[in-house]
């Protein structure tokens, strides 16, 4: 990383081990330079119209980030408190980016509800995926919780 000024990446930590967020911190450290990950997967999500089942589905999603493929325990909603840990001699700064989802993006809106639904459906198969997406489809509308997070290094300011 000789000659890096910045490192940057999006939708990134929720999908790295504990020990992958260590080396590419590791790794920003070594090189003396700053990070900018944003659209780190918080957790949580809030629809316009509530739904009693929003808690589980939510609960089962969060799961399936945190699930382990090929070996690798995927940090999900956690990635971000692990990445500030392991930025710990760096000056971090934390911004909330939620996705606001409303009437004007009905089709992207739904198309993330599948994709949220199937998830946590793949987690928790005894959940009424079906009957629950039809509901929720007929209100779309959703704010999706991510975080930004900024690393600077402390004698770069």
């Amino acid at each position: 990383m000789a000659g890096t000024s910045l490192v940057t990446a999006s939708a990134l930590l929720d999908l790295l081990t504990e020990d992958e967020v260590a080396e590419l911190a590791r790794a920003c450290v070594k090189a003396g330079c700053p990070a900018l990950f944003a659209l780190s997967v918080s957790g949580h999500v809030e629809f316009a119209s509530p739904d009693p089942l929003d808690r589980e589905f939510e609960a089962a999603f969060n799961a399936h980030q945190r699930r382990v493929v090929d070996g690798r325990r995927l940090l999900g909603p956690d990635a971000v408190d692990v990445a500030v840990r392991a930025f710990a001699d760096f000056e971090v700064h934390l911004r909330p980016s939620p996705w606001r989802l409303g009437a004007a993006d009905e089709a992207l809106a739904a198309e993330w509800l599948r994709g949220w639904v199937s998830a946590a459906c793949e987690f928790e198969p005894d959940l009424p995926g079906q009957p629950y997406l039809e509901r929720r489809l007929t209100d779309p509308r959703v704010e999706v919780q991510h975080t930004d997070l900024l690393a600077i290094p402390k004698a770069v300011r």
